[in-house]
């Protein structure tokens, strides 16, 4: 998935915006709202997705540095997704779907169609391009794709990497939860991560409290997918929004006060410590490195690849805008630069 807001530079202003709220239970972790806001990806029928990072406010959790929700929407209504041929450096993306199929492509060689309970994860290094469309008889599309930010030592390998796992649910009092990354509930992902990260998807019953063992190492995030009464350490957590917690905390409590079951997307990870810039769809830690990628990607250079074989809305080789790749917007008058991420809380009681 393509980050295609008009102004990019957003993401790596360094003051302003507002916070979100804080609040806690009287034994429990101080929890902070980020709000999602909505973004076109592209095209006059656009597919619309509720993006909670990067925010002003915060721009990681642990290395996980973009969250991008959508769905549940009817492919009938809004054409789909059907993103053309498009770049990425210094990170992984982690498709996880709910409902629907996507189909994967990049310049890697590697393929894939994505279907629900499936973990992709696709490593980028010094770069890639890829495709994803939704497939012809996918009726309704609901997911989320997740950014991982590569630490220095990796960001740089010529790697263009697809890797799947299928976890098995874990059950516990009240739900289960696939754990796709990391561990989580005595299961774990067989999949290595570059820093310590989890991620699972976790589906809780109406009425019905889990108290949820996690790294007190960790900073965590959750999503809220469905469920009109989630809290998480007594806090409401809203549908589409993300309830953070800083690191310090062994135990969090996320309860349903819902009449019908919440689906839940849990992350975490230790602090990612290094200064990152995000512009469009690169990571790098310089306005320098970035203009280079841009100009890279605009005269087809070999650091990206190329996509074989892409079938867009528009038939071979075409989205239905008529385009083969997604060209790169103008870089913002200004100097952009990296972006300190806000230090996590830290629980002083656990």
């Amino acid at each position: 998935m393509t980050n295609p807001e008009a102004n990019p530079k957003t993401h790596v202003c360094a003051d302003g915006g507002r916070p979100g709220p804080q609040a806690e239970r009287e034994d429990g972790a101080p929890v902070e709202i980020i709000t999602a806001r909505a973004v076109p990806l592209g095209g006059p029928r656009a597919m619309h997705v509720r993006r909670t990072l990067p925010q002003r406010q915060r721009s990681l959790i642990g290395a996980w540095c973009f969250i991008d929700h959508y769905g549940p929407d009817r492919m009938s209504a809004n054409g789909g997704m059907d993103v053309a041929p498009h770049p990425h450096t210094g990170l992984q993306t982690l498709s996880w779907l709910f409902e629907g199929a996507i189909a994967h492509l990049d310049s890697g060689g590697n393929g894939a169609r994505i279907l629900p309970g499936q973990m992709h994860l696709m490593t980028a290094g010094s770069g890639i391009c890829h495709s994803e469309t939704s497939t012809p008889d996918t009726d309704l599309l609901h997911g989320v794709q997740l950014w991982i930010a590569l630490p220095e030592e990796a960001r740089h390998r010529p790697e263009r990497r697809l890797e799947s796992f299928v976890p098995e649910p874990v059950e516990f009092d009240g739900g289960s939860a696939l754990v796709f990354l990391g561990s989580l509930l005595g299961s774990e992902s067989p999949v290595g991560t570059h820093t310590p990260l989890v991620g699972a998807e976790i589906g809780l019953g109406p009425g019905r409290t889990l108290d949820l063992p996690v790294d007190p190492g960790f900073e965590h995030g959750l999503l809220v997918d469905t469920g009109e009464a989630v809290t998480l350490e007594g806090v409401h957590v809203p549908e589409d929004t993300v309830g953070y917690t800083g690191v310090g905390s062994r135990t969090l409590r996320v309860a349903n006060g819902s009449g019908g079951p919440a689906r839940l997307v849990f992350l975490g990870g230790a602090p990612f410590t290094e200064q990152v810039l995000m512009w469009w769809n690169f990571l790098g830690r310089s306005m320098e490195e970035i203009q280079r990628y841009r100009e890279e990607w605009q005269e087809h250079g070999e650091r990206f690849g190329r996509v074989e074989g892409y079938v867009g809305h528009g038939g071979p080789g075409r989205n239905r805008d008529g385009m083969s790749r997604l060209p790169a917007p103008e870089l913002p008058p200004v100097r952009i630069r990296p972006r300190e991420n806000p230090p996590p809380h830290a629980r002083s009681r656990t």
